[in-house]
């Protein structure tokens, strides 16, 4: 018998249909079958009227007892309907005057919908019914009801139906599906096959708890996410792969520049930073590239560790390239790395989009040439004009807000003489554990958990704008305050706006500042935004380090880079509108010094529910691991990756904060797989990705 194999084999589809099919990324038989069902209904048993519960959807019938149309805020028909346990209210607010014909005295109908407490009990909302002749008693449905994803012009019925003859293809032995995993996986895990898999999930059985399904607890959806799980693994193993295939310099280096950074600083690295310099070395001295993510919170010394890594490499003859997400973080870095290397010897060089004419051509030209050794920039490196001479080790700053297609379009830019560049990737966003193994498990983990002595623990309140007066005094009294002849403390206050316009973020923050300076004329407040030229910015920023200005408005460009220890006091305007990752990052610009420190929330009421969250995880904590686990709960995995993985947001079984757990496991089994079974690997992959792992070709 002839395998089946095209949508367009199937009855009633033709090239119309096949098209909307497209759009749910539908183009196979066998992306059909792998259309699933993100919830069930139970229409496979009459309720009765009097075990109805609100908000619990069932199938329930009864006779006609009245039909009227009342006449309140909204015209609505209100039908009354009684079995033997009791009576319930059908309101329909569209409808028509066939309609109401229907529903004569005595007709019996079945109808299926969600009880909700109206006025007049129990009432069910524009319930799916149908009339039932007088004798005949229609078939309940044999199995749980599936209801999948759908797309405008194919509906509910059109999916199941189609669904049930590529079933019956599938019984009929017509279609053939592949099972990728190992039998002896099956055996011992107790997992049904593929097939079995399949089958059960788009036809459960009646008898099957919906709250079992809604958890993704039955066998046959632990065996789908662990196949979906260990395909995303696998598309990560492929990345690495593919990197670690190409030679890299191999930097055995006696580390007299490292020794000579390190004379030079007032003080000493912490032992966790000590700890993830070893653990990069070690990496570096591998004739493969490296392939390294550093976590460290707010303030953590992630900058000096790259510059230890970044000594070696240089001490060795290389170039390292130190890529951030935007000029005024590369900017910090530029002067940091400056202030520590060029006394050095060490030459550093800069590139940014607003490097123009003939500066941008001497930063080329250094660059190319090897002259500019050490080299900071923005995503202006990896364009097509930049090359270097030597490049061997790539930093790359908040990974989170790069994808992986642009560090390994930077990568290209090292491949000289047969050598691809070593990657360091640093961020200050820490990332749950959960992400960590599935997101980034292309990439080594370090972990500096230990922040630098000295720091002072902040305190933060949530407080509602209606108080804003009292807040302003409360800025007034920190600024103008000394003690024991210590200097008066400094704060910022950062304006927020939900708006992505920058140009009304730097409104805001305009008439904040002007509205500050009225309410105190004392202090000398300065103001910045995304707006100004760099130079500007620069300048308000030194300003405010050398405590020439007492308060700074700001919108979030100050998020990263400022380092000001006299700062002790941060208000933030609508914090409600922020991620937690981004509270946190803005809290940890104060509690750099001694002093005490305090974060003001100040938010604009009511708040959600989901906002309420937020501002209770911020006042509980200030472990940037503990925070992100929290944001992950409240926001989950698609929001916090942002664009860096298409793939991880399509999760069509598997959930990362569900299913979490499973990860030791799945990354077990990848390796297994990638070692053992790698003719598999390709095939896996393509089906739980498809377009979506075309980021992996590197």
């Amino acid at each position: 018998m002839a395998k089946v194999s095209q949508l367009t084999e199937l009855k009633g589809v033709g090239p119309k249909l096949a098209e909307q099919l497209h759009k749910l990324n539908i183009f196979t038989l066998a992306d059909l079958y792998f259309h699933l069902p993100f919830r069930y209904e139970d229409r496979s048993r009459i309720t009765p009227i009097a075990g109805l519960q609100p908000m619990r959807p069932a199938v329930f019938q009864g006779e006609v007892r009245g039909a009227s149309v009342l006449f309140g805020k909204r015209r609505s028909l209100l039908v009354k309907l009684q079995d033997a346990s009791g009576v319930i209210s059908l309101r329909f607010y569209h409808f028509s005057a066939a309609q109401k014909k229907q529903f004569s005295n005595g007709a019996t109908l079945r109808c299926y919908g969600e009880p909700r407490r109206g006025a007049s009990g129990l009432e069910v909302y524009h319930p799916e019914y149908q009339l039932l002749e007088d004798g005949l008693d229609e078939p309940l449905e044999p199995s749980l009801t599936p209801v999948y994803p759908a797309t405008d012009g194919i509906s509910q019925q059109r999916l199941r139906l189609l669904h049930q003859q590529a079933h019956q293809l599938l019984r009929d032995q017509q279609v053939a599906l592949t099972d990728l995993l190992p039998r002896s996986w099956l055996q011992q895990w107790r997992l049904p096959t593929l097939e079995e898999s399949l089958l059960f999930l788009h036809q459960p059985d009646r008898n099957t708890p919906l709250e079992y399904l809604l958890s993704g607890q039955h066998p046959a959806q632990k065996r789908l996410i662990l196949e979906e799980l260990l395909a995303h693994q696998l598309s990560l193993h492929k990345i690495r792969a593919q990197v670690q295939a190409h030679q890299a310099p191999a930097i055995n280096s006696p580390q007299q520049l490292q020794q000579q950074l390190l004379a030079q600083l007032p003080f000493t690295p912490t032992g966790a930073q000590q700890r993830v310099v070893k653990e990069i070395e070690q990496d570096i001295r591998q004739p493969y590239p490296m392939l390294r993510l550093v976590q460290g919170d707010v303030g953590s010394g992630k900058t000096l560790v790259a510059a230890l890594a970044a000594c070696d490499v240089l001490e060795a003859g290389f170039q390292v390239a130190l890529m951030a997400p935007t000029e005024i973080l590369a900017e910090q870095h530029l002067n940091n790395l400056s202030a520590w290397f060029e006394p050095l010897g060490i030459r550093c060089g800069w590139l940014a989009g607003k490097v123009k004419g003939k500066a941008r051509n001497q930063s080329l030209s250094d660059i190319a040439d090897g002259s500019a050794q050490l080299v900071v920039g923005t995503h202006a490196l990896f364009q097509n004009d930049v090359d270097f001479a030597r490049l061997g080790l790539i930093i790359v700053d908040e990974q989170h807000r790069f994808g992986v297609h642009q560090r390994l379009e930077l990568r290209e830019k090292g491949v000289q003489m047969g050598l691809s560049p070593h990657q360091l990737i640093m961020t200050a966003t820490p990332i749950p554990r959960t992400l960590a193994m599935s997101a980034y498990a292309d990439l080594d983990t370090s972990v500096i958990d230990e922040l630098p002595p000295g720091r002072s623990p902040i305190t933060t309140v949530a407080i509602a704008d209606s108080r804003r007066p009292e807040i302003i005094q409360r800025v007034s009294a920190a600024c103008a305050a000394t003690t024991r002849g210590e200097p008066a403390a400094q704060a910022y206050w950062v304006c927020t706006l939900i708006e992505e316009s920058e140009a009304l973020q730097c409104q805001a923050a305009e008439n904040t500042a002007q509205e500050l300076q009225q309410a105190l004329p004392h202090l000398r407040i300065g103001l910045v935004h995304g707006r100004m030229k760099a130079a500007e910015k620069a300048d308000i920023m030194a300003a405010f380090k050398d405590h020439q200005l007492d308060l700074l408005v700001a919108t979030t460009v100050i998020e990263v880079g400022v380092d000001v220890p006299n700062a002790s006091l941060m208000v933030i305007e609508n914090p409600e509108r922020l991620g937690l990752a981004q509270l946190h990052q803005l809290r940890g610009r104060v509690g750099r010094g001694s002093a005490k420190s305090h974060c003001v929330l100040l938010y604009k009421s009511p708040l959600s529910f989901t906002s309420k969250q937020r501002l209770q995880v911020m006042r509980d904590s200030q472990d940037g691991f503990y925070i992100a686990e929290q944001d992950l709960m409240i926001r989950g995995p698609g929001e916090m990756l942002g664009t860096r993985q298409t793939g991880l947001q399509m999760l069509r079984v598997a959930d990362l904060q569900r299913d979490g757990d499973l990860l030791p496991q799945v990354r077990e089994m990848a390796e297994q797989l990638w070692n053992h079974h790698p003719q598999t690997v390709e095939p896996l992959i393509q089906r739980w990705l498809g377009e979506a792992e075309r980021f992996a070709n590197v």
